[in-house]
């Protein structure tokens, strides 16, 4: 019988993006429903993609330069943007995992965000180019980013339940969606 060995922190974000990706959800891509632009094809080849840089990350790299290369190479693949938001929460994830407890690590992944990753996140935003940003007075993403990404992210948490991780220390996905999925698998419920 072959030794079972875990899955790398990069595998585990692919995973579960795919995961997400063949769930129904009214109004949105899924295994049963595609657009005329985006396809569940294209989010699975991206999802497939993904998985390392974010490993990147979990081994301590740039996170900016993660979520740009992952970014980039989404966009070989595929022509829409796909992962955007989901990379930006991944990443800090990812590196706080590799650090060890995310609970405990997160504070001191997002605290060492420097002015390169501001310089890459902004870059990445432009690249995937999503639908519905508009413009906006402060950090917009048209304009230079600030010398740090918690300050972008801290401008628009109001307004973009993403950035709003970044200045709460991920508190909706750790306190309250985390527990919640865990309840239900619990419960018996299928991912």
């Amino acid at each position: 019988m072959p030794e079972e060995r875990p899955l790398s922190i990069g595998q585990c974000a692919s995973l579960a993006c795919l995961l997400e990706a063949t769930a129904p959800k009214p109004g949105n891509v899924h295994r049963g429903a595609d657009f005329a632009d985006v396809t569940f094809a294209h989010f699975a080849t991206s999802a497939v993609v993904l998985g390392p840089p974010l490993e990147q990350a979990a081994c301590g790299a740039s996170i900016g330069a993660c979520i740009l290369q992952a970014v980039e190479t989404i966009a070989t693949h595929v022509a829409s943007n796909t992962y955007l938001g989901t990379l930006l929460l991944l990443a800090p994830l990812a590196a706080a995992a590799g650090r060890g407890s995310v609970r405990e690590q997160i504070g001191g992944v997002l605290a060492a965000l420097s002015a390169d990753d501001a310089e890459c996140v902004y870059s990445a935003i432009r690249r995937a180019q999503p639908g519905g940003l508009g413009r906006v007075d402060e950090h917009d993403v048209s304009d230079a980013p600030p010398p740090s990404l918690l300050t972008a992210m801290a401008a628009a948490a109001e307004r973009d339940l993403v950035a709003r991780q970044y200045v709460t220390d991920f508190a909706l996905v750790l306190d309250e969606a985390t527990p919640s999925l865990v309840a239900e698998l619990n419960k018996g419920r299928t991912l």
